[in-house]
C-alpha cells in the first residue's frame, strides 16, 4: 500500500511539470471591452447575491442624483417594473450622443461599453460625483440581460438596446420620445449571473427615499406594481423633503423621544473648493446608536474617514468644553460615552473621494477626513458656548453613562477575580433552594397579599417567589435616571442575578423561567404589561432565549356538588356551564377578585403546579421585532398622540368581550 501511495504522488508530480513546461504567451487571456466584468462581477459589485444585484440600481440612480447636485435636474423617476426590470428616468441634460474624437462613436455608446469612461474624472461638467459615470453604467450594462436607453437632449431624441454589454442596434434618432429632456435607463440584471435573485420593492424604496432626503430640492417619483409591495412599501409616492436630514432623523428614530429638545446640526464648507458637509446629531433614550453617512448621496455603510472627521472633532470639543467647567470629571469621559445612544446624519459633497473597493461602502480620502474633523470641532464648540443648558445636559448623559461603563467594568474585574460571586438577595425574595438554575422559576407576584399565598402555595426546592409593591415604573417612557433609582427594579434585578442590556450574559441568571403572575383583571393585566415592558427594555436577550412567561390564573371558581372547574374568562365561564352541566340550576360561580382572595391550595392547583397550570411564553418573531417596538413606543412612550392614534386606527379590532 505504502508503495501504491509513493506511485500516485510521482504520476501527479509529472503531469505538474508537463502542465508548467507548455505555459507559452497563447496561455495568456486578454479580457477585452466588457468582459472582465462579466468574468469576475465581484470586483466590481462585491459578488452576485441580492445585494450585489441592488448595487446595480444604486449605479444607476447615483448618477442621475449627480445631474441633481450638478443643478441640471430637479426630477427622478423610479419605477420597479417587475421581479427582475427597473426603469429610471431624470430630467437632467442627457448622455452625450456626439461623436467621441478618439473611438469615432456615439459618446454614450462608450460611456456604455468601455469601463473608466465618462464625463467625470475631471471637474470640468461635475464639481462632485458619487461614482464614474462610465463605470457604473458600463457595469450595469455588462450585468444585464437586456438593458434599452431612451435619451432627450437639445429638443433630440435617441434610443438604443444592449443585451450583456453588447448593442442590439446603432443609436436610433426618433421623431418623438416619452421623455421631455434627459435620461431614461431601463434593465434586467441578467439571470446567468444572479440565479433566481429578484429586485425587493423594500431596498429600492428606500434607497430612494434616502436619496430624496439628502437633497431637499429634488422630487423623486416612485412606483410599483401592487403585486411586489412588501414591508409597508406603497405603490406610488412622491419623495421629497423640504427640511431634508432633518425629516431623516425624525424618521429613523420615530417614535423614540429625544433626551434633549435642541439637535445639533450645521452645514458649512470645509474648503475654499466648494466641498460642503451637512450633519445632524441628536440623543435618544435607550436606542442603538444610529449613524448613517453619505459621500455625495453615496450610502457609507462601512463609514470612513468622513464618519470619524466628525466624532473626532465633535469629541474633542466636547473635552476641552467639559474640562474648563467640570475639570477632573471630564477626564472618565470616551467618545462611547457621548455618541452611546445617538443617532447622526451626515453627509459630504467632495471632489473626486476615493472609497474603499469598487462597492464604495466605505469612503477612504484622507484629507477630506482631516477638514471635516476641524470644521467639525469649530463649529461644536461654538454650539456648546451657546446653547449652554443643553451643554450642561449632555456632559451629565456622557458622564452618567461613564459612570455606568466603569462599574459594569469594575464588577467584571471582580467576578474574573473571585468565581464564588457574592450576591446581595432582596429582603422580601422567597428563594428556592436548588442550586443553579435548572429547573427552577421565579414568580412574580402582584402584592404582599398574593405574594403570601404564592409563598405557601410554591415548591419550596425549585420555585422562588418575589412580591412587587404595585405598579412598577414604565421604563419605556422613563429616563435612564429614574429607572436606575427605583427600588422595586433594583430588587428584581439583584433577584435575576445577572447585568442589564449590552451586558447581559444568559449564563448568570438564577432561574430558568421568569413567570409574571398577576390578577387576571385590568390592573393585573396592566402590572403584565409594565413588567413585559421591562424586560423587553432592559433585558430583551431573556425573551429571545424564550425564559420569560406569563401566568394564566382563574378568574371564576365553577363549582355544584363534588364538581370544580375554573374559567379564565367570561366565555370560558359559559363554556364550561354549558358543556359540564345539563342542569343550570344550584350552579355555584365566585369571581376571584385577585390572587389574593385564593387559598394557596387553589392557587398551586390552578396557577402554579406544573402539572395543570398553563403557561404563555413571551415570544418576539425577528421578522416582527421592528413592528413590536413601534408598538411599544406609541403605547407606552412618552408621545400621547401616538397612543391616541393607535387606539383610535386599532380598537376596530377589539370586541368587547376582549377588554377585561
Amino acid at each position: 500500500m505504502v508503495k501504491k501511495t509513493k506511485k500516485r504522488a510521482k504520476t501527479v508530480k509529472k503531469k505538474t511539470k508537463v502542465k508548467g513546461t507548455n505555459y507559452t504567451a497563447k496561455d495568456i487571456e486578454v479580457l477585452e471591452g466588457l468582459e472582465p466584468v462579466r468574468k469576475r462581477p465581484g470586483m466590481y459589485i462585491g459578488g452576485t447575491d441580492i445585494h450585489a444585484m441592488h448595487h446595480l440600481v444604486s449605479e444607476v440612480l447615483d448618477n442621475s442624483m449627480d445631474e441633481v447636485v450638478s443643478g441640471h435636474a430637479n426630477k427622478v423617476d423610479v419605477k420597479l417594473l417587475d421581479n427582475t426590470t427597473i426603469e429610471i428616468t431624470d430630467n437632467g441634460r442627457g448622455i452625450p450622443v456626439d461623436k467621441h474624437p478618439k473611438f469615432k462613436l456615439p459618446a454614450v455608446e462608450v460611456i456604455l461599453t468601455t469601463l473608466h469612461s465618462g464625463g467625470k474624472f475631471s471637474n470640468k461638467n461635475y464639481q462632485t460625483s458619487g461614482g464614474l459615470h462610465g463605470v457604473g453604467v458600463s457595469v450595469v450594462n455588462a450585468l444585464s440581460k437586456k438593458l434599452e436607453l431612451e435619451i432627450a437632449r437639445d429638443k433630440k431624441f435617441y434610443t438604443q438596446s444592449y443585451s450583456k454589454g453588447i448593442k442590439k442596434n446603432k443609436l436610433k434618432t426618433i421623431s418623438r420620445g416619452s421623455i421631455k429632456k434627459g435620461t431614461k435607463i431601463k434593465f434586467t440584471p441578467d439571470d446567468e449571473i444572479f440565479g433566481k435573485e429578484n429586485f425587493d420593492s423594500s431596498i429600492i424604496y428606500n434607497m430612494a427615499k434616502a436619496k430624496a432626503y439628502l437633497i431637499p430640492n429634488v422630487e423623486i417619483n416612485w412606483s410599483c406594481p401592487k403585486s411586489l409591495i412588501k414591508k409597508n412599501v406603497p405603490t406610488q409616492d412622491k419623495l421629497h423633503y423640504a427640511k431634508g436630514i432633518h425629516d431623516y432623523l425624525s424618521a429613523l428614530t420615530s417614535p423614540s423621544e429625544p433626551i434633549f429638545d435642541e439637535e445639533f446640526y450645521f452645514k458649512v464648507n470645509i474648503d475654499d473648493n466648494g466641498n460642503n458637509l451637512e450633519a445632524v446629531i441628536n440623543w435618544f433614550d435607550a436606542i442603538d446608536p444610529i449613524n448613517e453617512s453619505y459621500c455625495n448621496t453615496i450610502k457609507t455603510p462601512l463609514g470612513g474617514t468622513h464618519e470619524n472627521g466628525f466624532k473626532n472633532g465633535m469629541f474633542k470639543a466636547f473635552k476641552e468644553f467639559s474640562k474648563i467647567k467640570y475639570e477632573r470629571k471630564a477626564s472618565q469621559i470616551i467618545q462611547e460615552d457621548l455618541f452611546g445612544s445617538s443617532a447622526s446624519i451626515l453627509s459630504i459633497f467632495i471632489e473626486n473621494p476615493e472609497f474603499q473597493g469598487q462597492t464604495k461602502e466605505k469612503l477612504s480620502s484622507i484629507e477630506p477626513g482631516k477638514k471635516i474633523e476641524t470644521k467639525t470641532k469649530q463649529v461644536f464648540e461654538q454650539w456648546l458656548a451657546k446653547k449652554t443648558k443643553t451643554a450642561e445636559q449632555l456632559f451629565l448623559y456622557a458622564y452618567n453613562r461613564s459612570q455606568l461603563r466603569l462599574q459594569n467594568k469594575s464588577e467584571l474585574a471582580i467576578e474574573r477575580q473571585s468565581k464564588r460571586k457574592k450576591i446581595t438577595l432582596p429582603g422580601k425574595l422567597a428563594d428556592c433552594t436548588i442550586s443553579g438554575n435548572k429547573g427552577t422559576e421565579l414568580f412574580l407576584v402582584e402584592g404582599d397579599s398574593a405574594g403570601g399565598s404564592a409563598k405557601q402555595a410554591r415548591d419550596r426546592q425549585s420555585q422562588a417567589i418575589l412580591p412587587l409593591r404595585g405598579k412598577i415604573l414604565n421604563v419605556i417612557s422613563a429616563s435612564r435616571d429614574k429607572i436606575n433609582a427605583n427600588q422595586e427594579i433594583i430588587d428584581l434585578v439583584q433577584a435575576l442575578g445577572c447585568k442589564r442590556g449590552d451586558n447581559y450574559n444568559p449564563k448568570d441568571i438564577r432561574y430558568e423561567k421568569i413567570i409574571i403572575m398577576t390578577d387576571a383583571d385590568v390592573d393585573g393585566a396592566h402590572i403584565a404589561t409594565l413588567l413585559m415592558g421591562f424586560f423587553y427594555n432592559e433585558f430583551p436577550k431573556l425573551i429571545d432565549d424564550g425564559q420569560l412567561y406569563l401566568s394564566v390564573p382563574p378568574l371564576f371558581k365553577i363549582s355544584k356538588g363534588g364538581k370544580i372547574f375554573y374559567a379564565v374568562s367570561e366565555k370560558h365561564k359559559d363554556e364550561i356551564v354549558k358543556k359540564e352541566f345539563k342542569n343550570s340550576e344550584n350552579i355555584e360561580i365566585n369571581r376571584f377578585k385577585g390572587l389574593g382572595e385564593m387559598m394557596p391550595a387553589q392557587l398551586k392547583e390552578t396557577t402554579m403546579s406544573p402539572e395543570n397550570r398553563t403557561l404563555l411564553k413571551i415570544q418576539i418573531a425577528s421578522k416582527d421585532k421592528k413592528k413590536t417596538k413601534k408598538s411599544i413606543e406609541a403605547l407606552m412612550g412618552k408621545k400621547p398622540e401616538l397612543r391616541f392614534k393607535f387606539i383610535t386606527e386599532n380598537s376596530k379590532k377589539v370586541s368587547a368581550e376582549n377588554i377585561l
